[in-house]
């Protein structure tokens, strides 16, 4: 995937690097390099994504802390 990013004339150069750290973390890019950084099985693959949706479940079925009221 390639990505374009155009500093402006007389654009400060601290100015482009944060434009150009957020295009890259909105991209994407920034994940799937930090997936790719080291070699995982797949069956340890398998059993991360079983833990994450196992904790999403968990965490959907615990009850909602009551609101605070409001008193000024």
């Amino acid at each position: 995937m390639g990505l374009r990013m155009r500093v402006h004339d007389r654009e400060h150069i601290g100015a482009a690097l944060r434009r150009f750290k957020k295009l890259i973390e909105r991209s994407g890019l920034k994940r799937e390099i930090r997936a790719h950084e080291y070699y995982e099985k797949p069956c340890e693959a398998r059993t991360r994504k079983e833990a994450s949706r196992l904790r999403a479940i968990k965490k959907a079925s615990l009850p909602k802390p009551p609101k605070k009221e409001f008193r000024p």
